[in-house]
C-alpha cells in the first residue's frame, strides 16, 4: 500500500496516476512498475522483517494498522509516482482492504449498463476481483454465496461507487463517468449510494485457488 508521509493510505480518488501503477507478484515479493517512476522489486513482509525495516502505524479510513515499511528505495519510488513524499508499506491478509477484500461483478450487468451509456466502458472501470459470466443482468443482487471448488464466498453488501469509475484505467485521465446513468436505476436509498457489484469475503476454503474459467455454484438469497 502507498501512504502519505503522515501514514494515510492513498487511492485513485486523490491521485489518478495510480491507475498506471502495475503490480506483478512473484515468489519472493512483488514488482511495482509505473511509467513515471520506473520499476522496483519489493520483498514479502516475512523477508523484509530480517532487514532494517521499521514498523509503521498507518491509517485506512479510520482504522489504524501496524505495517512494515518497505524502506527508502521503495519510498523514493512511491514519491516519484505521486509527486509528493510517500512510502510503501506491507502487511498480511486483507488488512489494507478499502472496505472488503473481494468485489464481485457480472458481465451481464456491465452489458446492460453499456446499452444505456453513450459509449461502452470496460469492466476495468469497476476494478472487481471476480467477474462472473453466464449470469443474468443484476443477478448479483440475489446471490447469497458462491461456491467454487472448496471455496465459499459470501456476498455481504452492494458496492457503492465513487468518482473513480470515471477514471480511464489505461491512461489515468478522466473519462466518461457511468454514475449519472447508474443513478437513474441503481440508487440504493438504504445505503445511500449508486451501486454496481457486490462486496464479498471468503467464508471457507482458505488457501484455495481461483482460476479463470472455474465453474461457479450459486446459492440464492431467500
Amino acid at each position: 500500500m502507498l501512504v502519505t508521509a503522515s501514514g494515510r493510505f492513498v487511492t485513485q480518488r486523490s491521485h489518478r496516476t495510480l491507475a498506471l501503477l502495475r503490480a506483478v507478484p512473484n515468489d519472493n515479493g512483488i514488482t511495482l512498475e509505473h511509467p513515471h517512476a520506473g520499476s522496483i522489486h519489493i520483498e514479502t513482509p516475512a523477508l523484509m522483517a530480517s532487514s532494517p525495516a521499521d514498523l509503521r502505524r498507518v491509517m485506512v479510513w479510520k482504522r489504524e494498522i501496524d505495517a512494515i515499511d518497505a524502506g527508502e528505495s521503495a519510498a523514493d519510488f512511491a514519491s516519484a509516482v505521486l509527486g509528493e513524499p510517500a512510502r510503501v508499506v506491507a502487511g498480511e491478509s486483507d488488512h489494507f482492504a478499502d472496505g472488503y477484500p473481494l468485489l464481485i461483478c457480472t458481465q451481464a450487468s456491465l452489458d446492460d449498463l453499456n446499452r444505456r451509456l453513450p459509449e461502452p466502458l470496460p469492466m476495468g472501470r469497476f476494478r472487481p476481483n471476480i467477474v462472473l459470466s453466464g449470469a443474468k443482468p443484476w443477478q448479483e443482487d440475489h446471490i447469497r454465496q458462491l461456491r467454487v471448488g472448496g471455496l465459499r464466498i459470501k456476498l455481504v453488501k452492494a458496492c457503492t461507487r465513487c468518482v473513480m469509475t470515471g477514471v480511464d484505467q489505461l491512461t489515468g485521465q478522466k473519462g466518461l463517468s457511468p454514475l449519472p446513468v447508474l443513478r437513474e436505476f441503481r440508487f440504493d436509498e438504504n445505503i445511500g449510494g449508486v451501486t454496481f457489484g457486490w462486496n464479498a469475503r471468503l467464508e471457507g476454503g482458505v488457501g484455495g485457488v481461483l482460476r479463470v474459467g472455474d465453474a461457479v455454484e450459486i446459492d440464492a438469497r431467500s
